[in-house]
């Protein structure tokens, strides 16, 4: 049994298997997916597990180069912003689009996973970098 990383196994797959500017989008319980696209589903309940948990662990296994953003969180969820942007490191780039444009975007992603969070806004696509 795997013993430290990422557990669960559908999303330690899709980590394991991206490549440079790769995009996951890790969404909270309302973000609909687009046919076709992976649907990784951790929601137990409301709030559980939150939109930054599962974000931290990502953010401990993956190098991310750039995350996309919806403009609206700056002005209805700002605490979620903070934490996000205090959990990046300083290299990542900050990218703001329509909660609209967001939610297209999720055609060319990856996997999203939904988790518990039941805060607005709490979407986030991220960007894999490339290691050196």
């Amino acid at each position: 049994m795997k013993k430290n990383g990422i557990l669960n196994s559908e999303l330690a797959k899709i980590v394991d298997d991206l490549g440079h500017t790769d995009q996951v989008c890790i969404g909270d319980l309302g973000l609909p997916v687009p046919k076709n696209i992976k649907k990784i589903d951790l929601a137990l309940k409301h709030g559980t597990p939150s939109f930054q948990e599962v974000l931290d662990i990502y953010l401990e296994n993956v190098l991310v180069e750039k995350v996309f953003l919806a403009e609206e969180i700056k002005e209805n969820n700002p605490d979620q912003l903070a934490s996000i942007t205090d959990k990046l490191s300083s290299e990542v780039e900050i990218i703001f689009v329509s909660h609209e444009e967001l939610k297209s975007m999720n055609t060319n992603v990856k996997a999203v996973v939904r988790t518990g969070e039941d805060t607005p806004y709490s979407n986030i696509i991220l960007q894999s970098g490339v290691t050196l």
